[in-house]
């Protein structure tokens, strides 16, 4: 008796993450040529909005050069057969911001929160299923909290009413072991109407093989992005992953040809920074930090004349999380201080 092949959904964070390597500066009109080549190849899903979401852009978060109204909008008049999606962060967007993306023609929201604290999604999570929406569960910097813990959290999510519940590796930080764990942990506990989720960051290069894991062990919703686009070394990119899905027999619905030429001729040339690994963004995996905090960390460290990963490695013992980005000044003043007292302990003159 032949089994029946495993369907993935494939969901694009180009426009969403992806926001985060390039400042949240993308053009309405590069948003429409992306989201056409994306709904064109046969993506499930297209996410958009500010990197930290519905009402993201702040002094704290990054400034948007565009309004969520704006790219949600752009997405919203070309897109014909994908799911138009966004992110909430409770504490950022409001119930207000949710029922105007809605307006806008959104129809699924994923509600995100610290890997700890999914209590605080009850009242978005609920509103979205009012408004007829389909509701997942984002539990961000998932490999901060145990695998029974995290699941119990999804737990939460799940009672008050998400469709589907993510293992969000924010941090890039979890392994191949990490993530099967949280994900049997999740299968363990949930409904089997339930839906999970796989939101990897490719920070130690393990982005496609935690997401492959991630499948072969119960998830059906995959987060991936053109070129890898997102935070710190970026997220899953969808071009190898779909090669992966098409060798390993997944039913996935997407061209991986158009999707690479999409990748090569519209995204890469936006880059201000390339996303890839290197010393800085595989400290992020390394260290666990946040994903999102690379470009801040970065600026702290001109500013100051401190190396980057520095900043990251102190910021990840002190276990700071997403919300926290103005303390990575603090930790950079720290670390001159620090160096300023070490010089002068050994009697070296310390430059004004």
């Amino acid at each position: 008796m032949s089994q029946t092949p495993t369907r993935v959904f494939i969901q694009d964070v180009t426009l969403r993450d992806g926001m985060h390597a390039v400042r949240h500066r993308i053009a309405p009109e590069d948003v429409g040529r992306i989201v056409t080549a994306l709904d064109t190849a046969g993506v499930d899903a297209i996410e958009v909005a500010h990197g930290d979401g519905l009402a993201g852009a702040s002094l704290t978060y990054g400034a948007g050069a565009h309004t969520d109204e704006e790219w949600i909008g752009a997405v919203a008049s070309v897109v014909k057969n994908a799911r138009l999606t966004t992110l909430l962060l409770p504490g950022i967007g409001t119930i207000e911001n949710l029922e105007r993306a809605h307006d806008l023609g959104v129809t699924s929201v994923r509600v995100a929160t610290h890997a700890t604290e999914g209590d605080i999604a009850a009242q978005h999570i609920a509103k979205a299923r009012d408004l007829g929406m389909d509701v997942s569960g984002f539990l961000m910097m998932s490999h901060m909290a145990p695998p029974s813990e995290l699941a119990a959290q999804a737990k939460l999510m799940e009672s008050y009413g998400a469709h589907c519940v993510y293992v969000t590796d924010s941090g890039g930080r979890l392994t191949m072991d990490g993530v099967r764990d949280r994900v049997r942990a999740y299968r363990d506990l949930l409904e089997d109407t339930t839906e999970l989720g796989i939101h990897a960051h490719q920070n130690l290069s393990l982005a496609v093989a935690n997401s492959v894991v991630a499948v072969e062990n119960g998830v059906t919703r995959v987060d991936a992005s053109l070129a890898g686009m997102g935070a710190g070394a970026g997220n899953c990119p969808i071009e190898p992953l779909i090669a992966v899905a098409t060798i390993c027999g997944w039913q996935h619905g997407c061209d991986l040809f158009a999707l690479q030429d999409a990748a090569d001729d519209l995204v890469r040339p936006l880059q201000d920074r390339p996303v890839q690994v290197d010393r800085e963004t595989l400290t992020l995996g390394y260290a666990g930090v946040y994903s999102s905090f690379l470009r801040h960390a970065e600026r702290a460290a001109q500013t100051y004349g401190l190396d980057t990963r520095d900043i990251l490695v102190e910021v990840g013992r002190r276990g700071l999380v997403g919300g926290q980005e103005d303390m990575i000044v603090d930790v950079a003043l720290d670390l001159v201080g620090h160096r300023s007292t070490s010089n002068e302990d050994a009697g070296m003159e310390v430059p004004v």
